[in-house]
């Protein structure tokens, strides 16, 4: 009896951790060095996932009616849990890279919203990319139309402008022939005064 109380708050942790967790997944770490296994606890750590030893016992107890329940049937031997809350894919990710230069590691399952994936599945997994890197493929891929709508949006600012000027500019050139006329009208009203000038001399 004391030993089942002992156990309880264990169940109750494992419950919390994975109650709001969008992916858990399994690995077998045995085999692994002290300074990999710094590493790789490290590696998730940096990455927000947390990383437990848990007894499998207990672990069965706490998944039992929750969308983890189906990690049940891979839960033997030495098993330690990556849970992630804010990344669905961050525990497959650095899992199975940091697997690759520490083949020790062994990659047994995992759920990830709500699927069961087997250590092939968690493989296909790992290739997605993390929402960051989705984010800023995305932010990429509309920057460049948004970069293009401005430029061109620009062009047409200027060239309105410098249609503007020359809308401006052509009535000044209109008038400018407007006020010559006159001019030109009183060259003939002197001429008859130049004649008179000229009838005594004769």
């Amino acid at each position: 009896m004391a030993k089942v109380e002992l156990k309880q708050p264990i169940v109750q942790e494992i419950s919390e951790n994975i109650k709001d967790a969008q992916s858990v997944v399994v690995v077998d770490y045995r085999g692994l060095t002290v300074a990999e296994d710094t590493q790789l606890r490290k590696a998730l750590r940096e990455a927000g996932v947390s990383y437990k030893v848990y007894k499998n016992t207990l672990v069965s107890r706490a998944v039992e009616g929750t969308e983890f329940e189906s990690l049940r049937e891979v839960l033997e031997g030495p098993s330690a849990f990556a849970i992630s809350t804010t990344d669905a894919t961050a525990p497959a990710r650095v899992l199975a890279k940091f697997a690759k230069a520490a083949p020790a590691l062994e990659i047994k399952a995992g759920v990830v919203e709500g699927n069961f994936y087997d250590a092939n599945g968690m493989k296909a997994i790992a290739s997605v990319p993390s929402r960051e890197e989705l984010l800023s493929k995305l932010l990429g891929s509309l920057q460049s139309p948004i970069t293009n709508l401005a430029r061109v949006l620009n062009q047409i600012a200027e060239q309105g402008g410098a249609a503007d000027v020359a809308v401006e500019a052509t009535p000044v050139a209109e008038e400018a022939p407007a006020e010559e006329a006159p001019a030109a009208e009183e060259a003939p009203v002197e001429a008859p005064a130049e004649e008179a000038a000229e009838t005594p001399a004769e």
